[in-house]
């Protein structure tokens, strides 16, 4: 099943634009929301997507981002549970707006306008279908370093997921966490997230919440002109008593249209049971 959980990003795509920029001897801290960054001030792009670990850079102050999935696929049939079901998710634009409150932090909303899940039971053969809207998550995002130079950047985010689902597309709880990701210029072009995350999320077989712990990396490099690619590794582990490790082998391609768009595609592969098997997707990121 799709998760706004697994939310994508790729910051280490944009340690190759952001971290070789200068911040020069502008001082930026002065925009916000209602006196904008110029757009001359404005620093490169960069999304959350279409990897899952997350960007440490910010919208600039007063301007809008927007990220989202065109077409989003998932299917998945060796469950952990190891029973004969076959499961596949299809999501239409779920999206991630953006909004740049200062030069150091923003203000995101994530939501999934439409999900369609069709679940097969081989044995017996029955079929279940759902459709709906999914949960919402509301975060922000403060960097603390990097945000317009050097040589690493990080930043610190918050979140929390509402129960805004329908038709139990979602498990009607309110989770949240914190989310902490790292990105590193390396040598000859190469670009290198890393995301540390620890989530609040509601328990499967009891009352209650259990952490949950996320750790990823990413590589990413340009490939030719305005192509990049990146591959990465996604690991989640629960504390709930009995739930399996999850983890995905995970490869992409961006294409950057302009300064203010960006195209990308992407294919998730499940290294465990737990995981979905496969997740693809196409998407776009818009700054305006």
């Amino acid at each position: 099943m799709i998760s706004l959980a697994q939310k994508a990003g790729v910051a280490a795509l944009s340690v190759t634009g952001c971290l070789g920029a200068e911040s020069g001897e502008v001082d930026k801290g002065r925009y916000n929301l209602f006196d904008p960054t110029p757009r001359s001030l404005m620093r490169p792009l960069a999304a959350d997507r279409p990897d899952k670990t997350e960007s440490p850079f910010t919208v600039d102050a007063g301007h809008f981002q927007l990220e989202m999935d065109e077409l989003n696929y998932t299917y998945d049939r060796h469950n952990s549970a190891r029973s004969d079901t076959r499961v596949e998710t299809v999501a239409i634009a779920p999206f991630n707006l953006k909004l740049g409150l200062c030069n150091s932090a923003d203000l995101q909303f994530l939501f999934e306008p439409y999900v369609h899940i069709r679940t097969h039971e081989l044995a017996p053969d029955a079929v279940n279908n759902q459709s709906g809207s999914g949960d919402m998550i509301i975060r922000t995002k403060v960097n603390f370093w990097g945000n317009d130079g050097g040589k690493t950047a990080f930043a610190m985010m918050p979140f929390i997921k509402l129960p805004a689902n329908q038709n139990q597309i979602g498990n009607n709880a309110y989770e949240g966490g914190v989310i902490l990701p790292l990105a590193v210029g390396l040598p000859r072009g190469w670009g290198m997230g890393l995301m540390a995350e620890v989530d609040l999320n509601s328990n499967l077989r009891s009352r209650g919440h259990h952490a949950e712990f996320v750790q990823s990396i990413t590589f990413s490099h340009r490939l030719a002109g305005k192509l990049s690619g990146y591959a990465e590794f996604f690991s989640a582990l629960s504390t709930e008593s009995h739930s399996p490790w999850e983890a995905t082998a995970d490869c992409g391609l961006t294409y950057l249209l302009g300064e203010n768009v960006q195209l990308d595609a992407g294919v998730n592969l499940g290294l465990t049971r737990s995981a979905d098997d496969i997740n693809c997707f196409t998407g776009i990121s818009w700054r305006f």
